[in-house]
């Protein structure tokens, strides 16, 4: 069956964002829902989803907000007039505390709320994504959050960590946090060597590959949104000041001798 075919077997999910994760979210749940999906930069529906406006796609019983954390609230306003009594609005941000407290505001009573972070992207689930991790967030419903978690598990594969907003970014924040600011750092130091390279620097490398083409959003958000991410870079480079203080001694030592 295509997408935008009726199909009463089958409910339909709204879909707000049609970028690369949108795009991937959308291929993984195109099998068990209708999806309408909103992102006035999509030009069509890409054979998964069906292309409508923002009413359209919050007026589903499911809503998945796919866009940058830093347009969440504006999209959160936006969309609030058009929910259903009972609808459930999830949200797959990388950071949990900020979107949970922005949908928690700003959407009305009796619509339920799950935050969820799939911990992979579009480069990590290009393959497939049965056997990687997702964070689930309860935020408006714990038994839904529950419900949201053992569809993960069942229908796609995915590994599940039921968890707070709080404990999801204090992890995060040195999972993601670190992971991006040294990629950065790297990818700002091309060209790197590719030819005598060892084991260890390869799977650096691969690291860095995989968040290559994330949007700069994307790293915003988790530097940025993050409220544990501060903590995490002033003592990574606090600790990187260190080991560089005990190098330029031990040199200094080496130099006097």
């Amino acid at each position: 069956m295509k997408a935008g075919d009726v199909s009463e077997a089958r409910p339909q999910l709204g879909l707000i964002g049609l970028g690369a994760f949108g795009r991937l979210t959308a291929r993984h749940l195109s099998s068990r829902f209708d999806i309408l999906a909103y992102d006035p930069a999509a030009k069509d529906g890409e054979g998964t989803t069906t292309l409508t406006d923002l009413a359209g796609a919050a007026a589903c019983p499911v809503v998945i907000l796919a866009v940058p954390v830093e347009v969440m609230a504006p999209t959160i306003a936006d969309i609030a007039p058009h929910l259903k009594p009972g609808a459930l609005v999830i949200d797959v941000g990388s950071v949990k505390v900020l979107p949970a407290r922005l949908m928690g505001e700003g959407l009305p009573e009796g619509v339920e709320i799950v935050g969820t972070h799939p911990l992979f992207g579009p480069q990590s689930g290009r393959d497939g994504i049965a056997g990687l991790r997702i964070a689930v967030c309860p935020v408006r419903g714990d038994r839904t959050a529950r419900r949201v978690a053992a569809f993960c598990r069942k229908a796609l594969g995915l590994k599940v960590f039921l968890v707070t907003p709080e404990d999801h970014d204090r992890e995060a924040a040195v999972v993601q946090g670190l992971t991006h600011l040294i990629a950065r750092v790297l990818l700002d130091m091309e060209p790197l060597p590719t030819r005598m390279t060892t084991a260890s620097f390869d799977r650096i490398m691969q690291a860095v590959e995989m968040v290559r083409h994330d949007s700069p959003a994307v790293f915003r958000a988790i530097e940025r949104d993050n409220p544990f991410a501060a903590e995490v870079r002033d003592r990574f480079f606090a600790l990187a000041d260190k080991a560089r203080a005990g190098l330029d001694a031990t040199l200094d030592t080496d130099t006097q001798k």
